[in-house]
C-alpha cells in the first residue's frame, strides 16, 4: 500500500511539472521546453538592456523599455555594448538549427536575463514570453502598486509548430479605425500570432482607398446604420442618407503595415470577389451582369440571400460579371494599388459563397460558356479565378482564396483556405482521416491554411444563445483548444503544404471594438497554442489555469474578454411522460452549479446541481450560477423553460 501511495504521489508530482500548473508560470502559448530552476530574479531599480544593433528590433526594445519602466517606476537604460546588462538580447552566430527563424531561448538566473535567437523575430517572441513571467501589474499603463517585481529562474527553448498563425478581422461588415486595428495587432503579437488577415471588401463596405477608382470609397465605403440582428433588417429607404462606415487611406494602410511589421506581424489583404461584391457594384454598376444594377446600394444588413436553398440563391445580384472584360480591367487597377500597399506575398481574393442564379439568367455568361467550352457555372467561376490569378501574379503576388476556388478546377499556383471541410460533411472529426479540401489541395502541391468553421470561426457564439449575440452556431473554448491543425489523412510528403491555421472573426454581429475583443479572447489563446505548441503537451486543465492568469493581465490592460467558459451548457430532453429533463454540463472542471426554479436568484445556499433536473410543473425559468471554492465565478443565467422545451422538442 505504501508503494502504491508513493507511486501515486510521484505521478502527481510528474503530472504537475509536465503540465506546468504553477500560477507563477502561465505562458501562452505553452513553450516547447521549460525547465524551472531554484531561486528567482528580482528586477533592480535600475535596469540595463543590451541589444544588438538592428533596426528590426528597435521597436521591440523601445516597447520593452516602456513596459518595464512605466508600471515599475524604475529607470531602464538601453545600450548596444554592456556585457553585464541585466537583460541581454542576442542573435546567435552561427544559427541554432533547432530554433529556426522564430524560435528563441530564454534564460533567467538570479542575476541576469538572456534571450537568444537566430533572427529578430525570435528575440521579439522571447520578450513576449519574458513579460508573461512578471506579475499581471506589469501590463499597467501607470505606476502600479507593487513593491517587488520578481520572476522565477528558468530555462526555455521555444519555437513554433507552424509558420502561419493568424487572425482574420472583418473590417467590412463594420468599420474599425486604424488605432483599433493597431490595438488588435498589439494584442495578437503578445501571443505570437503573426498574420493579420484584413477582410477589406464585402457587400457592406469597401475599406481601402483605390485612387484610380474613387467611387469605391466615395460610394462603397458607406451604408445606412442599423443595429439589431444583422441579416434581418428591414429594407432601407432609397433616400435615406448613407453615412455609416469609413475607409483607410493609402497612408493609413502604409502606417498599419509598418506598425505590424515592427511587431513581426504580416498583414494580408482580402478583396472578396466575384461574390460578396455589392459595395463594388454599387460603386461601379457596369461591372454587374444584371440590368438595374445602377439602383443597387451598399448593404446595411438587410436580407439579400436565400440561405434555405442549397446552393443559396441571391435575391440581389452581388456578383461581378465574369463575361464582362471591364471587370478584369477594374480588377487590374485594384490589384495594382493593393500590391503596392501590402508587402506580404499573398493577396486573398475571396471566391466564397458566390451565387450563380443571376449568371444563369445572363446572355453574356451563356456566350462566355459557349466560347470557352464551360459546362457548369462552377467552371465559369474557375475561369474567373484563373484570370484573376494571372492579374495578381502580374503584380508580383501570390493568389489565395477560400476553398470554393477548388470547384471547377483550381488556378495553377493558387493557395487555399480550407473553411468547409467539416461543414460540408467531408469529414466530421478533428483528425480528418477522410478527404478534405486541405488534403485535395495539398496533394496537388498547393499551399493550404486551415480555418475550419467547426474549430476556429470565432464569430460563433461562445456560450448559450441566451447569453450571446445570436449566430447560427456555437463554438466553445474547449472546442478551439481541441483543434488539430495538421490533417491526419494527408501523406507525409504533402504536409509541408499545410502552412498553419487562423481563426476568423466575421463581424456581422460585432458592432464595436470592445465586442471584437470579447469575441476574440480567450479563443485566440487556444488558436495560438494550436499553432505554436507541441500537440503532445496539450492539457485542458492546465490551459484553463493559464487562461485565467491571462485574464488578470487583461483586467489590468482593460482588454475585454469573454467569461463564457464558466457558463454551463444546457442539455434538455423530453421524457416519455412529457416532463422536461435538464442536464447541465460545465466546460471548466471543478465548478459547482447552484440553481433555482422559483424565479429567485441562486447563490451557494441554494440546491447544488448533482444530477439531471426535472422541471417542476408550471415552472417559468431555471436560474443557474457557477461557483468555485465557495465564490461566484460564472454569470447568472435565467433560462426560460419554454426555450428549453422548444429545444427538446426540436430534437
Amino acid at each position: 500500500m505504501k508503494k502504491i501511495s508513493l507511486f501515486v504521489c510521484c505521478l502527481g508530482v510528474y503530472f504537475t511539472a509536465f503540465c506546468n500548473i504553477d500560477s507563477s508560470i502561465a505562458i501562452i502559448p505553452q513553450p516547447v521546453k521549460l525547465e524551472k530552476k531554484t531561486g528567482s530574479f528580482m528586477l533592480p531599480h535600475t535596469v540595463t538592456i543590451q541589444t544588438v544593433e538592428t533596426t528590426e528590433l528597435k521597436q521591440t526594445v523601445v516597447d520593452l523599455q516602456k513596459r518595464l519602466s512605466v508600471p515599475t517606476g524604475y529607470k531602464v537604460l538601453i545600450s548596444g555594448n554592456m556585457p553585464t546588462a541585466v537583460i541581454q538580447l542576442m542573435l546567435n552566430k552561427p544559427n541554432d538549427g533547432v530554433l529556426g527563424d522564430e524560435g528563441y531561448t530564454l534564460s533567467v538566473t538570479s542575476k541576469q536575463i538572456i534571450i537568444k535567437a537566430n533572427k529578430p523575430a525570435g528575440v521579439f517572441y522571447g520578450v513576449q514570453t519574458l513579460m508573461q513571467l512578471f506579475p499581471a501589474a506589469i501590463e499597467d499603463s501607470v505606476k502600479a502598486d507593487v513593491t517587488e517585481w520578481k520572476i522565477p529562474c528558468l530555462e526555455i527553448t521555444d519555437y513554433p509548430k507552424f509558420s502561419w498563425r493568424g487572425l482574420m478581422f472583418d473590417v467590412s461588415r463594420h468599420f474599425f479605425t486604424k488605432p483599433e486595428v493597431e490595438k488588435y495587432i498589439d494584442q495578437m503579437a503578445k501571443y505570437k500570432l503573426n498574420l493579420l488577415h484584413l477582410h477589406l471588401a464585402d457587400d457592406e463596405g469597401w475599406r481601402v482607398e483605390i485612387k484610380s477608382l474613387p467611387n469605391l470609397t466615395k460610394v462603397g465605403a458607406y451604408n445606412a446604420k442599423r443595429v439589431g440582428h444583422f441579416g434581418d433588417f428591414k429594407p432601407i429607404p432609397v433616400n435615406e442618407p448613407r453615412t455609416y462606415g469609413g475607409f483607410y487611406t493609402q497612408d493609413d494602410i502604409k502606417e498599419m503595415v509598418q506598425y505590424a511589421k515592427e511587431r513581426f506581424v504580416n498583414i494580408m489583404p482580402e478583396i472578396d470577389v466575384p461574390g460578396h461584391s455589392l459595395a463594388l457594384i454599387a460603386s461601379y454598376p457596369e461591372l454587374s451582369c444584371t440590368a438595374g444594377a445602377e439602383n443597387y446600394k451598399v448593404r446595411s444588413g438587410e436580407e439579400i440571400m436565400d440561405w434555405s436553398q442549397n446552393p443559396p440563391v441571391a435575391l440581389v445580384d452581388n456578383t461581378l460579371c465574369p463575361a464582362n472584360e471591364k471587370v478584369y480591367v477594374y480588377l487590374d487597377k485594384i490589384m495594382t494599388e493593393i500590391a503596392a500597399l501590402f508587402p506580404f506575398a499573398y493577396i486573398h481574393c475571396g471566391g466564397d459563397e458566390c451565387p450563380k442564379n443571376f449568371w444563369a439568367k445572363s446572355d453574356s455568361v451563356h456566350a462566355l460558356m459557349q466560347k470557352e467550352n464551360l459546362k457548369t457555372y462552377e467552371e465559369v467561376q474557375s475561369y474567373f479565378e484563373k484570370r484573376l490569378e494571372k492579374i495578381v501574379e502580374s503584380k508580383g503576388k501570390r493568389f489565395m482564396g477560400w476553398d470554393e476556388i477548388l470547384e471547377g478546377g483550381l488556378a495553377p499556383d493558387a493557395a487555399v483556405m480550407d473553411w468547409r471541410s467539416w461543414k460540408d460533411g467531408i469529414s466530421t472529426d478533428s483528425t480528418r482521416k477522410n478527404t478534405s479540401a486541405a488534403v485535395t489541395a495539398a496533394s496537388m502541391g498547393h499551399n493550404v491554411v486551415m480555418t475550419p468553421t467547426e474549430f476556429v470561426y470565432i464569430d460563433y457564439m461562445q456560450s448559450d444563445s441566451l447569453m450571446e449575440p445570436y449566430v447560427y452556431s456555437t463554438l466553445r473554448l474547449n472546442k478551439v483548444y481541441s483543434f488539430n491543425v495538421m490533417p491526419a489523412g494527408i501523406d507525409q510528403q504533402y504536409q509541408k503544404y499545410i502552412l498553419g491555421a487562423q481563426a476568423n472573426l466575421w463581424t456581422e454581429q460585432v458592432y464595436n471594438f470592445r465586442q471584437a475583443e470579447y469575441m476574440t479572447w480567450p479563443r485566440a489563446f487556444a488558436l495560438a497554442e494550436d499553432t505554436w505548441s507541441p500537440s503532445a503537451n496539450k492539457n485542458w486543465d492546465d490551459f484553463v489555469n493559464r487562461v485565467e492568469q491571462q485574464f488578470k493581465r487583461f483586467n489590468v490592460e482593460e482588454v475585454k474578454y469573454a467569461p463564457s467558459m464558466y457558463d454551463p451548457e444546457f442539455i434538455p430532453a423530453l421524457q416519455p411522460d412529457s416532463t422536461l429533463k435538464i442536464e447541465l454540463k460545465n466546460e471548466v472542471n471543478g465548478l459547482d452549479i447552484y440553481y433555482s426554479f422559483d424565479n429567485s436568484y441562486p447563490d451557494k445556499f441554494y440546491p447544488k446541481y448533482t444530477a439531471p433536473l426535472i422541471a417542476p410543473v408550471d415552472a417559468m425559468q431555471l436560474k443557474v450560477i457557477t461557483y468555485r471554492n465557495g465564490k461566484p465565478i460564472g454569470r447568472m443565467i435565467a433560462m426560460p423553460i419554454k426555450v428549453l422545451m422548444g429545444r427538446a422538442t426540436q430534437k
